[in-house]
């Protein structure tokens, strides 16, 4: 490829660095958006994952990319995206997440300021947790691209951040800087933040995202993607339907009766109704074999605010937020015509099941070990479709474009990635970061 001109305008030719690429949300959304890009993931299995599905994959560490072989990245990346590990930015608990916040807003202000990589790494060890500077990783790439020869010291034109609601005070101090202090180059952004609701852009569960999104200066004002569909309100479901069942589940539910599947009454606002576990998963598509029996979950969690009803939804609503625990899920079925008000356990969710309730395309390829932990950590692709689209301009994602079978990588085409990305065709080598 050839290098771009200096601040080209990124509607021209968007170039997405995902960092912390996880199996690929991010990327499968800028495959449906004709985007090319380019991850950085450290652990294993997403990596085995995202070679199956086709995906340019560098098997590393973000930091250690960045400290030694930033100047092997593509100089055309344009696009800088990623959502970087929350665990220590939780607001629970005794103060330990606010104390997190303030010592990453100190090291913000002293990367802004230019102080040296050297002198900051060797006081981040000193923090108690080692993921908690890694949420810093973004805005050191941004500072490292206008410092790079190989791409001709030209800043990233959009940033594109996600994570849990809990960061969307970090997010903040990002934008504040980005916009009043600047890169130490002097480059500014124009930058949004807010919090957004994955179903009111036709993900079929509920998932609340906080997200950041900047525009070099010159390039306009971004804004946040225009809601597709309704937001789910629990409590307005519940007093249409009834409540639903009681903490203990049995294979007879609700006085024996499976409840009734109604939807709200529709608004004039314009808006699509949200997606529900049934839209997503009814219809037989690729090798899903479709689930139209009426079905109700139980996840290993409280909702809505009531932990005795332990996350109880019914195939017409959306699921619940996906995580690593979605294998543990109970279905329960109706039994068929004959019984319709007797319900029993039926499977569980398979993968490729969970997969499209994040969203994924059906018959995503999901490989190596931890699925449900990568299905639960990966970015809703087409939420991160609308995110992408926001950022750059383009017209808003159809839900469409998610509901096609995904081809995986024909074993040659993996071959080929996995030596791009672990430098080996078929394993990992030493370059490739340890478990430990």
């Amino acid at each position: 490829m050839t290098s771009t001109p200096p601040h080209q305008s990124i509607l021209d030719k968007p170039f997405v660095l995902d960092l912390f690429a996880g199996p690929g949300g991010l990327d499968v959304a800028g495959h449906t958006l004709g985007l090319p890009s380019l991850g950085i993931e450290w652990d294993r299995s997403a990596c085995l994952t995202r070679y199956a599905a086709g995906l340019d994959t560098l098997h590393a560490d973000v930091s250690a990319v960045r400290r030694d072989s930033f100047e092997s990245l593509p100089p055309e990346i344009n696009v800088l995206a990623g959502g970087p590990p929350c665990q220590t930015y939780s607001v629970a608990g005794k103060g330990a997440g606010r104390k997190a916040l303030d010592e990453v807003k100190k090291f913000i202000e002293r990367l802004m300021a230019g102080d040296p990589d050297e002198e900051i790494d060797k006081e981040l060890k000193n923090l108690s947790d080692p993921r908690t500077a890694l949420v810093l990783e973004p805005l050191r790439y941004a500072i490292q691209a206008t410092r790079s020869p190989n791409r001709g010291r030209r800043p990233y034109d959009v940033i594109v951040l996600e994570q849990v609601p809990s960061v969307e005070a970090l997010w903040n101090r990002y934008a504040e800087v980005l916009q009043e202090i600047g890169l130490p180059d002097g480059t500014k952004y124009k930058v949004v933040v807010d919090v957004l609701r994955t179903e009111t852009y036709g993900v079929p569960q509920t998932r609340s995202r906080a997200v950041l999104i900047a525009r070099r200066e010159g390039l306009g004002v971004p804004s946040l993607p225009e809601p597709t569909h309704r937001a789910y309100e629990a409590r307005e479901w519940n007093r249409r339907n009834g409540e639903l069942a009681s903490a203990t589940i049995q294979p007879t539910l609700c006085d024996g009766k499976a409840p009734e599947h109604v939807r709200s009454i529709p608004e004039d606002d314009g808006l699509e109704h949200w997606t529900s576990m049934g839209d997503a998963l009814a219809e037989p598509v690729g090798t899903h074999p479709g689930r139209r029996t009426p079905f109700l979950i139980r996840s290993n969690y409280g909702s809505s605010g009531n932990p005795g009803r332990r996350g109880v939804r019914t195939d017409r609503q959306p699921a619940t937020t996906v995580t690593g625990r979605i294998s543990r899920f109970v279905v329960f079925e109706s039994v068929g015509d004959h019984r319709p008000d007797v319900v029993r356990e039926g499977p569980r969710f398979s993968m490729n099941e969970a997969g499209m309730l994040q969203s994924f395309p059906p018959d995503y390829p999901w490989s190596g070990t931890a699925k449900a932990q990568q299905v639960g950590n990966a970015v809703p692709p087409l939420f991160g479709a609308h995110l992408l689209s926001a950022a750059l301009g383009l017209p808003a994602p159809a839900p469409e474009t998610m509901r096609e079978p995904w081809v995986a990588a024909t074993e040659e085409q993996r071959a080929k990635l996995r030596s791009h990305g672990c430098g080996a065709a078929d394993d990992c080598t030493a370059r490739c970061p340890r478990p430990e």
